[in-house]
């Protein structure tokens, strides 16, 4: 694929960018539509918000075997799986990614009108940009219709089947009140009737044509079921633990991936040459079980948000159970020295005790450039970039367009100087060979343009509600501590010069100066942040 001369950054398989390839330009994607009042078996105003039957499964635990169910059977589609290769962190970043849907299903689906048109908005603006080709040079396009309505059908349909295979099995009336449920979802993204059939009666011949016909044996397919979950980088909770988490996942990798194979439809199963382990089945229906008996917990012990917020916690964070955390990290700390002392686990790699701030070319290119995990640095690794920033400071158009628009220009720029063999993408090899303190013109303007999304009131500072909006982070303790700039080593993720602005009084800022500088010597790969980091770094 050639150059245009445009500001369109090329990729050899994808131009996972605005809708028609330019990232300089706003996604053109339909405005949500109103969700339908009512629908057959729902009750008027109850397909959203607490009273929701999907609200009650969002904290259900049963729920998350349910999603990762729905996840496969996505990825079993010819165009979704095509579309994960090219352009998701799933691979790299599965923690990450796994909050995002959470959150976005959470606002999709809650109470606030307001809240859900603004997240459907994001989505459609999200999806318009990711289109392109496969490796059979057949296209995709994350907004078509029929497409967005699979991805719907898997989570109806791995919703009911969790019930099932957990002893519960839903009555007619509350299956027709959730099929309507994520009907209105459909409808809140601006999707016309039709691409969802439009009775439960009607969706299950298109569920077995779907799963019997469609769906092939992908390779997004394949990572999720034999990658994924043999090399699960540890969430934020246990980084730095690796053989706490290297026990851990020995004994669930292979439990999760038995007991997903096992409840995928026999028909694909059996077209997609999966294997059937002996006694998968008793183990599935035992696991599904022993996960419903969980919703006899407390309701705060099993809320989504609140083991998502225990999964994502940081010690560095201002949250109050972080001091808490950090002392059950110390114990598992030596827990984990006592394993390795009495098992035969190999070492795992992990952060280093007491590690400067500096790291090597290629360690900084794995961890933040290769978002994707497919071993290149390309324009959907910049794009993604872009997506979990935009994410994160909630952003509208044209605030999003322009950090896309500054991304694509640090791409060309980055092209222009590493790619020796013009192919299109950056090596890892050619990466390091080249100029890994690269901060150009276009650097500088993504620094430029992040500062200015995230000082949301336009003061020229960013204050400590600001900066947790971006980071999650401890203001104070960030901002005032010694940084990347001041040589201590300790890579707490600011330099001096934000060090001499922030002072010790309530009026602490973060200037437009020593964030651009900050931002430079990280994505520069000069320093390591603990601001950074777990923003474009952590799993």
């Amino acid at each position: 694929m050639t150059d245009t001369g445009g500001s369109r950054p090329q990729h050899p398989r994808s131009e996972a960018a605005g809708h028609d390839g330019d990232p300089a330009r706003p996604a053109q994607a339909p405005a949500p539509a109103p969700a339908p009042e009512t629908q057959p078996g729902a009750q008027p105003g109850a397909l959203f918000g607490p009273d929701s039957q999907f609200h009650r499964f969002f904290n259900d635990p049963r729920w998350a075997l349910a999603v990762l169910r729905a996840t496969v059977l996505e990825a079993a589609h010819p165009q979704i799986g095509a579309a994960l290769i090219d352009n998701s962190t799933f691979v790299a970043h599965p923690w990450r990614r796994l909050r995002n849907t959470l959150v976005s299903l959470h606002r999709m689906f809650g109470a606030d009108d307001e809240t859900r048109h603004r997240e459907a908005a994001r989505l459609n603006r999200l999806h318009a940009r990711l289109s392109g080709t496969d490796a059979q040079n057949r296209p995709y396009d994350a907004m078509d219709p029929q497409v967005r309505a699979w991805v719907v059908a898997t989570l109806f349909e791995s919703s009911v089947t969790m019930c099932r295979l957990s002893g519960q099995p839903l009555d007619r009336i509350t299956m027709e009140r959730l099929y309507a449920e994520f009907q209105a979802f459909l409808a809140v993204l601006g999707d016309q009737a039709g691409h969802l059939p439009p009775t439960l009666k009607e969706f299950w011949p298109y569920y077995d044509h779907m799963v019997q016909e469609e769906l092939e044996d992908t390779e997004a397919l394949r990572i999720i079921l034999y990658k994924l979950f043999d090399h699960l980088p540890a969430p934020p909770l246990l980084d730095g633990l690796p053989t706490v988490w290297a026990a851990g996942r020995a004994l669930a990798g292979p439990v999760l991936g038995t007991i997903t194979v096992a409840s995928l439809p026999e028909p694909f199963r059996r077209r997609a040459g999966l294997p059937e382990t002996p006694g998968a089945q008793a183990l599935m229906q035992s696991v599904y079980t022993a996960a419903g008996l969980a919703r006899f917990l407390p309701d705060n012990w099993i809320q989504a948000e609140n083991v998502t917020s225990l999964l994502f916690l940081s010690p560095d964070s201002d949250n109050p159970h972080a001091a808490a955390l950090t002392a059950l990290r110390d114990r598992m700390k030596r827990a984990g020295a006592l394993f390795r002392l009495v098992t035969p686990f190999p070492a795992q790699p992990g952060p280093t005790e007491g590690a400067g701030p500096q790291r090597d070319a290629e360690e900084f290119f794995t961890a933040v450039l290769d978002q994707t995990g497919d071993g290149y640095l390309d324009w959907p690794d910049l794009a993604a970039m872009a997506r979990e920033l935009s994410s994160r400071l909630d952003l509208d158009e044209p605030a999003e367009t322009r950090l896309y628009h500054a991304y694509a220009e640090w791409w060309k720029e980055l092209q222009a100087a590493l790619d020796a063999d013009g192919d299109g993408r950056i090596s890892k090899e050619e990466y390091a060979a080249g100029v890994p303190s690269l901060a150009g013109p276009a650097l500088i303007r993504v620094a430029e343009v992040l500062f200015s999304a995230t000082d949301a009131d336009g003061d020229g500072s960013i204050d400590a509600d600001e900066y947790r909006s971006l980071f999650r982070t401890a203001f104070r303790r960030t901002v005032a501590g010694s940084g990347s700039g001041s040589g201590s080593g300790s890579g707490s993720g600011t330099g001096a010069g934000a060090e001499a602005e922030a002072g010790t009084g309530q009026g602490a800022r973060y200037s437009r100066s020593a964030f651009v500088k900050d931002f430079l010597s990280f994505m520069s790969g000069r320093s390591r942040s603990t601001a950074f980091d777990p923003l474009l770094a952590e799993a």
